[in-house]
């Protein structure tokens, strides 16, 4: 089977997006990136997470052609192929519409560093792409356009993208991002978020680069 790890973790990581709560029903989508092939690995349009099997997987070039595959890929899969084109070196896209993302999004609020867990996505403030009807180039340009250097974005009256070195990345950025907005959203409601600036979280961004069990340099 073409991509067949590739298929199981898009299996595996679907399932996620339910079991911890970064999105209902067949919202959202995930996609894993191959470099050396050139080819994508997406979630299929409009299956139930807890029924798609590694066949149902579709198997697809940057160019949007379906190379192995009976469904129909996701219906955002030109957000999964732009944001590929831009971010070299990304082999993974979660794309959500979990709750408390999804509000600021709605209200056009950016994700603030009111937390410095926000470091994982790369940035000091997770920007909003301006509202473009889904499913379309259009919002995938847009989105690709706001990302910046960051690795995640809003998406205006829609849900939520981030990208990362592999699926563990992009899926872990999508959950610490939902918490940093849960907690924005609960301290805008009793008054005024207390935001960390540039410099300390460009601080944070690097300690992180060797927070856990990171392999010492020979």
């Amino acid at each position: 089977m073409l991509m067949e790890k590739e298929r199981n973790l898009v299996v595996e990581y679907g399932k996620k997006l339910i079991t911890e709560n970064l999105t209902d029903g067949t919202g959202g989508n995930i996609s894993i990136y191959d470099p050396e092939t050139g080819l994508m690995a997406i979630s299929p349009s409009g299956m139930d997470y807890f029924k798609i099997q590694p066949e149902d997987i579709v198997i697809m070039n940057l160019d949007g052609e379906i190379v192995d595959g009976d469904r129909k890929p996701s219906s955002e899969k030109d957000l999964h192929i732009e944001m590929y084109k831009a971010k070299p070196g990304m082999t993974a896209a979660v794309h959500t519409h979990a709750m408390f993302c999804t509000t600021l999004a709605c209200m056009g609020t950016p994700i603030y560093s009111v937390h410095y867990v926000l470091a994982d996505a790369a940035t000091d403030v997770v920007p909003v792409t301006p509202y473009v009807t889904y499913g379309t180039k259009e919002l995938a340009l847009a989105a690709t356009e706001t990302i910046g250097e960051g690795k995640a974005t809003l998406l205006a009256n829609h849900g939520f993208i981030s990208i990362g070195k592999d699926i563990n990345d992009a899926f872990g950025i999508a959950r610490e991002c939902e918490w940093v907005a849960q907690i924005q959203w609960r301290t805008m409601c009793v008054g005024k978020p207390n935001i960390l600036d540039r410099e300390e979280m460009e601080r944070v961004m690097v300690k992180f680069q060797s927070y856990g069990q990171v392999k010492a340099k020979k």
